[in-house]
C-alpha cells in the first residue's frame, strides 16, 4: 500500500515537472528582457578614452618589463663572469 502512495506521490511530481517547464521558459525570458532593458551601450569617446587608456596603460608595462630585464639580465651576466672567473 505504502508503494501506491509513492507511485501517486512520483507520477503527480512527474506531471508538475512537465507543466512547470514552459511556465519557467516564460518567466525566464521576461527576466532576460527586464535586464537587457538595462544594459547601455558606451559611447564613442568613452571607447575612445578606455582605449588609449588601455594602449598607454600596455606600454608601460612594456617599459617595466623591460627594464627589470636588462637589470636581471645584466645581473645574472655579472654573476657568471664572476663565478668562471675562479
Amino acid at each position: 500500500m505504502a508503494n501506491a502512495v509513492v507511485e501517486t506521490h512520483e507520477e503527480g511530481t512527474m506531471i508538475e515537472r512537465a507543466t512547470s517547464g514552459p511556465q519557467k521558459m516564460m518567466q525566464f525570458l521576461r527576466d532576460t528582457r527586464q535586464e537587457m532593458d538595462k544594459v547601455h551601450s558606451p559611447t564613442r569617446g568613452e571607447v575612445q578614452s578606455t582605449t588609449i587608456v588601455v594602449i598607454v596603460t600596455v606600454f608601460l608595462f612594456a617599459a617595466y618589463f623591460e627594464a627589470v630585464d636588462l637589470v636581471f639580465g645584466q645581473a645574472i651576466d655579472q654573476l657568471f663572469v664572476y663565478l668562471t672567473k675562479h
